[in-house]
């Protein structure tokens, strides 16, 4: 039907079935008073006619009222009572930092309340924020007198029941979302009936760093997986890496463009949810007027206020509850800020703490912590040795399961300050690390005569990175070592029986201290490279198996040498380092091996005598020396 004709329908039923409730600009806000407390709508939500006509009031009106407190978590419309001219009439106070309230705040302008985001409806229903008049923004009414909050439930809900007075903009375009997003009629004061296109917000175009941090957390969420992410470019390049996936949940705060493709696509359909089944439960929602569309009276979206979706307390009953958060600054010992850089507010505590902190409690769950390894257009670390000087920790180091940037991955989780120290700085920007190093050593993170190879020799070769199935089907990770290997490197090491020991150092020496394992994992990948196989149990990796190499330039030749775990041998770990490492010496031009093998050490002897080498050997000394050329096929 014409929409003209509709409105008019809308009018004529809340006319007829709550006389007086419409009302014109005068009477909206003759009950607002000095001092009160005025809340608004969130983000996409916010009623912007309301918003309008308040300011419009405001200036026809310049003594109706002073001092008034506008309260809400943020907005992504304008926001004209942070207008220097209407200070004696409107002071912000928001529990979320957006752009177009960042300079109000940081110059004193506007207030910022550091709140958990799921403690904020209590905060109102106990009266400890004082709400007077709520401006919200509603769906139409059904035949039962009932208005949706559409997108934006979040705290609305709560305030709503607060504030004595409750303004509503009805608006048709507002979707009619399923949940506890209903309030009646009854609990409205005034309304106004006005049409208007919902804010939009549209993620910006993954970049390639954003695309490559996309793909590495795609490789730790499982299919199963329940996930919560937030906006921006990071969130939706991740978002669009899991099209792979299968079965997933989403319980999050924020519902967006990316989360509604993935359950059109089916692959999120919450079938293995453990809490709300078959449900995507959120608290708001921040898209595109398709996004609004595919919403409304799904009965497979279901929005909640924030004390459900954000609750550390039900999050921790969801299994497999994954957070992908992200992050402004992270240092060496695990600890992030998202909300400050130094003492300017940047954003908030948000639903971000709440998020994490749940997720790391839930059975299975996972955090991951995203960002870019650098800001200011590449000069300036985001991994540092400390958090700047006034920054407001958001995270600390009991919160984060992973750290991801566009350099890899860093699990921290149970590990020590050394060992996480070492992971970040393997993630962090290249040509921030040997200083990182630095910096490290002097606060005591690391070992004093911890070694690096700078620039590009030290680099680690992530396109290096295969996976393969050996004959005996055990799937494998082939890749380099990394300078934060030395743990992984240790327990393999005391793994090996003392006849494995002998065989590989030809060695009774039983001990493998910090100073050995660094001649392992500090390597100038342009002189030599060890390979690793790895296999992933319980999220941990394991190494199973590990090869090397090294560069003899006299002979254009390499000298190789490998071990097995004795548990995974006979299972084809050998067979692949060898065909990995014959591979990688042949693209460096190299044109052959040189290897010492013990006599009597038939499994390496046989995988000589079955690769694609002329083999030479001779016995001296109780070894065998071998000459290995690659065959020219």
């Amino acid at each position: 039907m014409p929409v003209t004709q509709e409105i008019q329908e809308i009018k004529t039923l809340i006319e007829t079935c709550y006389p007086g409730k419409l009302a014109e600009q005068d009477e909206l806000f003759a009950q607002i008073h000095p001092g009160d407390r005025i809340f608004i709508s969130t983000a996409c939500g916010e009623p912007q006619q309301l918003v309008k006509l308040l300011i419009e009031y405001v200036e026809s009106n310049p003594k109706a009222f002073f001092d008034a407190e506008v309260i809400h978590v943020w907005t992504l419309g304008l926001a004209p009572y942070t207008d220097e001219k209407f200070k004696s009439n409107f002071r912000l106070k928001s529990f979320f930092i957006s752009s177009n309230t960042r300079d109000a705040v940081n110059r004193g302008g506007a207030d910022y309340a550091p709140l958990f985001l799921s403690q904020v409806p209590s905060m109102f229903r106990r009266g400890l924020v004082p709400v007077d008049v709520a401006l919200i923004q509603t769906s139409p009414p059904d035949t039962h007198g009932f208005l949706s909050l559409g997108v934006s439930v979040d705290i609305s809900k709560a305030a709503i029941e607060a504030a004595p007075v409750v303004i509503a903009q009805i608006n048709p375009r507002m979707p009619r979302v399923h949940g506890n997003s209903f309030i009646h009629m009854d609990e409205v004061t005034h309304a106004v009936l006005h049409e208007e296109p919902l804010l939009t917000y549209l993620d910006a175009e993954p970049d390639e760093v954003s695309l490559k941090i996309g793909k590495y957390v795609a490789r730790i969420i499982e299919d199963g997986d329940v996930i919560q992410v937030g906006y921006g470019r990071i969130p939706n390049a991740i978002l669009s890496s899991l099209k792979d996936k299968r079965n997933l949940g989403v319980h999050t705060e924020l519902f967006s463009e990316g989360i509604a493709e993935l359950m059109k696509s089916g692959v999120v359909n919450n079938t293995k949810k453990n809490v709300d089944r078959h449900k995507s439960v959120a608290s708001f929602c921040m898209g595109t007027p398709e996004t609004y569309r595919y919403i409304h009276d799904n009965p497979a979206v279901e929005f909640r206020p924030v004390d459900y979706t954000n609750n550390p307390l039900i999050l921790a009953q969801i299994e497999r509850m994954t957070a992908l958060n992200a992050a402004l600054e992270v240092d060496l010992t695990g600890q992030a800020t998202a909300e400050s850089i130094g003492t300017s507010f940047y954003s908030g505590i948000g639903g971000q703490a709440d998020f994490m902190r749940g997720a790391v409690l839930a059975p299975g769950g996972k955090t991951i912590l995203t960002l870019p390894s650098t800001a200011g257009k590449g000069t300036v670390s985001r991994i540092v040795s400390a958090i700047g000087q006034g920054a407001g920790i958001t995270l600390t180091r009991g919160d984060i399961h992973y750290v991801v940037t566009e350099y890899g991955i860093a699990y921290l989780f149970g590990k020590s300050i050394r060992e996480r120290a070492m992971a970040l700085i393997a993630i962090a920007h290249p040509k921030f690390r040997s200083q990182l190093i630095k910096e490290a050593k002097q606060l005591n993170l690391i070992y004093k005569d911890q070694a690096f190879v700078p620039g590009k020799r030290g680099e680690y070769p992530e396109h290096l990175e295969v996976r393969r199935t050996t004959g005996q089907k055990l799937n494998i990770l082939l890749r380099p070592v990394r300078i934060s290997d030395e743990p992984l490197l240790k327990d393999f090491f005391y793994s090996l029986t003392d006849e494995s020991v002998w065989r590989r150092f030809m060695s009774v020496r039983k001990d493998m201290p910090h100073e050995r394992l660094q001649e392992f994992v500090i390597i100038d990948y342009t002189k030599e490279m060890v390979i690793l196989a790895v296999i992933t149990d319980k999220q941990q990796e394991k190494v199973v198996g590990l090869g090397q190499y090294g560069i003899e330039e006299d002979l254009h030749s390499a000298e190789l040498a490998f071990v097995v775990r004795d548990d995974m041998q006979k299972q084809g770990v050998g067979t692949e380092l060898l065909n990995y490492l014959t591979y990688l010496a042949k693209m460096e031009g190299l044109l052959g091996f040189t290897a010492e093998v013990l006599f009597g050490n038939e499994p390496m002897l046989r995988l000589f005598e079955k690769g694609a080498f002329d083999v030479d050997r001779r016995l001296r000394d109780g070894v065998f020396e071998l000459t290995a050329k690659f065959r020219n096929e």
